[in-house]
């Protein structure tokens, strides 16, 4: 055989070889394709929790698929706003929009400018707001518009600014440690999110400035539907009990117990005793600073201007029976089911998170996360034994108005619980006094947020055609060999061309 018919065969057998590396390559492209699932991108939002002390925004994500219809949502960053509640702005409205600038420049740079249109933003305003609505509807509403008008200034998705119940609040506080405390939902080992097989909740218990709230699911059907919440949260239904104390906050249970001592009192120029104050402390104040709500009234003669003097006197027993009397338990009568002032209450059952102010003053008397009742009721005792200038020395960088009040603070709280709720020496043993589950802020906004992921579309995820790993590997081995036999067949035609 010559060269040339050396050359035709090689050249041919070069060739054919190519194309059948290169339909190989097809084939293994074509066949055994799946569909599969880009990545889907983080949705944002915010909550203003506009409290009666203070205001907070807190920033959550979570991907756009979601569980079961609800975002499996997580905190990016809380800030403080600067200043007293927006209530506290009654007179000066636009201050009150003025106050959250920080904290909205802060969320406008922490989210990615293309989400910031989708992203939606709340404001819900509690107590402090649901007192001044009382006193002065007005007030309230100009309040509450100048607060939208400024946060309209930015490019989110506002969604509103209103006053919520007290039954939310508390509502979605139990929802947010729920979630926390993996409840509702939880991760498994492989990184997967599955229901859990025990349908076992905690109560939440809050107590803020002006009101405190409890929820919690009993034990036995709920008689009066009034006290009822219902969820859907990732396809499951939830009822619990629930319920707000207007005027029955931190602050104004102090105002009670200042109002009743000036009720008891003879007169007004001389010093009033006050057992919770603790011995050495003076408070100098007006008729006007005390009745300046609506959870206290002055039956008195005397001008608002009147000038009220308090002496502490470090009284332990006489404290827990002043506290006692801004309670109205007569109001239940023979009820079991009743905590005070006619309230119904289905008996406590299973295990509960107390927090915000009952956190905040139990860790000042280092009873958190947990202590037995009669711990509790001893060192309180103790603390309120204290003279002033001890507690200065013992706690130099607290401020005075607070740590004159942890006393008072520490019965009001054991009174709520044991005579209000009915907690005892045993099921005290199932509240656990907390800040934070999961290295996250316990409070209302993440209830909320996780309700509301309910109502915002979900994202579907991208989808492409693709292959598997193996497939994927032999496709590029047999191509590039195509690509190699074609390159030695022309090299070799190459060849014969030169050497003839």
């Amino acid at each position: 055989m010559g060269k040339f018919q050396v050359r035709g065969v090689l050249l041919t057998s070069l060739v054919g070889a190519a194309v059948l590396s290169q339909v190989i390559a097809l084939i293994l492209i074509l066949v055994n394709l799946m569909w599969v699932s880009l990545p889907v991108g983080y949705k944002y939002g915010m909550v203003f929790d506009a409290g009666s002390t203070h205001t907070a925004l807190f920033l959550y994500k979570w991907q756009g698929d979601k569980q079961n219809s609800t975002g499996l949502v997580t905190q990016v960053m809380v800030c403080d706003v600067d200043g007293p509640g927006i209530s506290s702005y009654a007179n000066n409205p636009p201050a009150a929009g003025q106050s959250l600038k920080v904290c909205l420049d802060t969320a406008a740079a922490a989210v990615p400018r293309e989400n910031q249109r989708e992203a939606p933003v709340y404001l819900g305003a509690t107590a402090g707001m649901r007192l001044l609505n009382i006193t002065s509807p007005s007030q309230s509403d100009q309040v509450l518009a100048e607060v939208a008008k400024f946060i309209q200034l930015y490019p989110f998705d506002f969604r509103g600014a209103r006053i919520i119940s007290g039954d939310e609040e508390g509502a979605y506080g139990w929802v947010t440690i729920n979630y926390l405390l993996q409840s509702f939902i939880k991760c498994t080992f492989e990184g997967k999110w599955k229901l859990p097989t025990s349908a076992k909740t905690l109560g939440a218990m809050d107590l803020g400035g002006a009101s405190t709230q409890l929820t919690f699911t009993p034990a036995v059907p709920i008689k009066d539907k009034n006290y009822e919440s219902n969820f859907t949260l990732y396809g499951n239904k939830y009822n619990v009990y629930t319920h707000s104390y207007l005027c029955y906050g931190k602050e104004q249970a102090m105002k009670k117990v200042q109002a009743n001592l000036i009720q008891q009192s003879s007169s007004l120029s001389n010093p009033i005793d006050h057992p919770c104050y603790p011995t050495g402390y003076q408070l100098n104040t007006t008729l006007g600073a005390i009745f300046n709500s609506p959870c206290v009234s002055y039956s008195g003669s005397a001008n608002l201007n009147t000038l009220v003097n308090f002496t502490g006197t470090g009284n332990a027993s006489k404290c827990q029976e002043i506290i006692r009397g801004i309670f109205n338990f007569t109001a239940c009568g023979s009820k079991t089911d009743c905590t005070f002032d006619g309230v119904y209450q289905p008996p406590i059952s299973g295990s509960f998170f107390a927090f915000s102010a009952f956190f905040y003053t139990f860790d000042i008397l280092k009873l958190t996360p947990k202590a037995s009742l009669s711990v509790t009721l001893d060192t309180i005792s103790k603390f309120c034994q204290k003279p002033w200038t001890q507690l200065k020395a013992e706690y130099p960088t607290e401020k005075e108005d607070r740590l004159r009040d942890y006393c008072a603070s520490g019965y009001y709280i054991t009174t709520l619980l044991v005579d209000g709720y009915k907690f005892n020496s045993t099921s005290w043993d199932n509240i656990q006094f907390q800040k934070k589950a999961d290295d996250m802020d316990i409070g209302w906004t993440l209830g909320y947020m996780l309700n509301l992921t309910n109502l915002i579309p979900s994202t579907s995820p991208g989808l492409v055609r693709g292959q598997g790993p193996g497939e994927w590997t032999a496709s590029i081995f047999f191509t590039v060999f195509s690509i190699f036999l074609c390159l030695l067949a022309f090299s070799v035609q190459c060849f014969w061309k030169a050497d003839h």
